[in-house]
């Protein structure tokens, strides 16, 4: 399962989602179980990013997305970038 692997693929998806939502968004995604990173961005910027390796259960996240639910408090809109690892 490495990178140079050609069975795996990386595919990228972007999301938009409101300051609220942004929190359960996440959740969601982890709960996908092939989701490889997630960035955080608003306005072009990066304002966070969470690598996520298989094993990451939500007890390890817990403040991360403590975290994240204070900048989705903060912002109006903000756009998620999601990269995920499907087996081709």
């Amino acid at each position: 399962m490495t990178q140079t692997d050609p069975t795996f693929r990386d595919d990228k998806e972007e999301l938009t989602v409101q300051g609220h939502e942004l929190v359960h968004k996440m959740k969601e995604l982890l709960r996908q179980g092939n989701v490889r990173r997630i960035i955080v961005k608003q306005g072009g910027r990066t304002l966070v990013e969470f690598p996520l390796t298989v094993g990451i259960v939500g007890a390890l996240l817990a403040p991360e997305l403590a975290a994240i639910g204070a900048i989705g408090a903060l912002i109006a809109e903000c756009k998620l970038e999601v990269i995920r690892t499907d087996q081709a």
